[in-house]
């Protein structure tokens, strides 16, 4: 595996990332995720890209004006969300993995159309960006 410095990832951001299209909770979020993002996962041999999973604030959070140190102001919500993730792509604690092994669980663990169940609570989820990327990533599939 390589890629640089592993990013730190709590379970439901593997998706978030999936589905991100530039829009954030803030400036300074915002562009944080676009540098992880689109700088790192999405960029020319990001699939090499480490991720070690965490169940705390992570790289995606560190600027984010929800977080209280290493938790969220929404941590109800955000641990529920967290648990559900880690169940579906058989993620476990302080794991390592490349974004492309991400992918491929994503792939091979949530169906197109799962995320209304599986993102229940995401403020996002309503969007449907995560869910049209979501089947852009499973129509790759047929494509590779």
């Amino acid at each position: 595996m390589s890629g640089g410095e592993p990013i730190r990832y709590r379970p439901h951001h593997f998706l978030c990332s999936l589905g991100f299209e530039g829009k954030g909770y803030s400036e300074n979020f915002t562009a944080n995720m676009t540098a992880i993002v689109m700088g790192r996962l999405r960029a020319e041999g990001g699939d090499a890209t480490v991720i070690a999973v965490t169940g705390a604030t992570d790289d995606i959070c560190a600027p984010c004006p929800k977080r209280r140190g290493r938790l969220c102001t929404n941590q109800d919500k955000i641990k529920t969300l967290d648990r559900a993730h880690a169940a579906a792509l058989k993620l476990e604690p302080r794991e390592v993995l490349t974004w492309g092994e991400a992918k491929d669980r994503i792939r091979a663990n949530v169906p197109a159309g799962s995320l209304k169940t599986l993102c229940a609570g995401c403020e996002w989820e309503a969007y449907g960006m995560c869910e049209a990327a979501l089947s852009r990533l499973h129509n790759e599939e047929g494509a590779a």
